[in-house]
């Protein structure tokens, strides 16, 4: 089972690691492995969101860079689901759900993915509070805002922790919730299905 607390460590050290030029992963195989594969899916999400605002990127750019997100955000999901089913496979066998289990309607999985959106969140403020070429009223409101981001993280570190905890004891449960993203399926987008009539 994961341990909150070493996940949000390794997605700061990832985060600084990949920032430094270290290839971000590609495949993964263990519990963990997904969990930090989930977080370079958010890495690359997050630098191709800030390419798709360059107010001097063509309209072609931005078509292959939102192509691009398009990609990365259905591998981000799959990844979140594949995330949940290997969780709820490792909680199997430790505990029986107990009767009045609790159903929580936030997977573990979107949690550990809410997580790695707030470690790069975390990262990228701390790079505007630092900023010399920056305000000293911008570094401050940087500076507040990482306080905030940091409770915020603290939380989620807690949230799924009971909520792994809960679900190895068989207190709590939660399903694999398929997300069923209908824009990317060419059979269920009428912009690409009627083209081809």
């Amino acid at each position: 089972m994961i341990d909150s607390t070493k996940l949000a460590s390794a997605q700061n050290d990832r985060v600084r690691a990949w920032h430094d030029g270290e290839p971000l992963p590609e495949t993964a195989a263990s519990l963990e492995e997904y969990a930090l594969l989930l977080h370079s899916f958010n890495y690359r999400l997050w630098h191709l969101e800030d390419r798709a605002r360059d107010p001097g990127a063509s309209d072609h750019e931005i078509a292959l860079v939102k192509r691009a997100i398009d990609k990365n955000n259905q591998s981000r999901n799959d990844c979140i689901e594949r995330l949940d089913e290997l969780i709820l496979a490792a909680a199997g066998p430790l505990a029986p759900r107990a009767a009045g289990a609790a159903l929580h309607s936030e997977t573990a999985g979107a949690i550990t993915d809410r997580l790695s959106i707030n470690s790069l969140k975390i990262h990228h403020m701390r790079e505007q509070a630092e900023r010399t070429d920056a305000t000293r009223e911008h570094r401050a409101r940087c500076e507040a805002r990482l306080a905030i981001l940091g409770e915020q993280r603290s939380d989620l570190i807690s949230c799924l922790g009971n909520l792994l905890a809960g679900t190895a004891n068989g207190t709590l449960y939660f399903k694999v919730y398929r997300q069923m993203k209908m824009y990317n399926d060419p059979s269920l987008n009428p912009a690409i299905y009627g083209r081809s009539t």
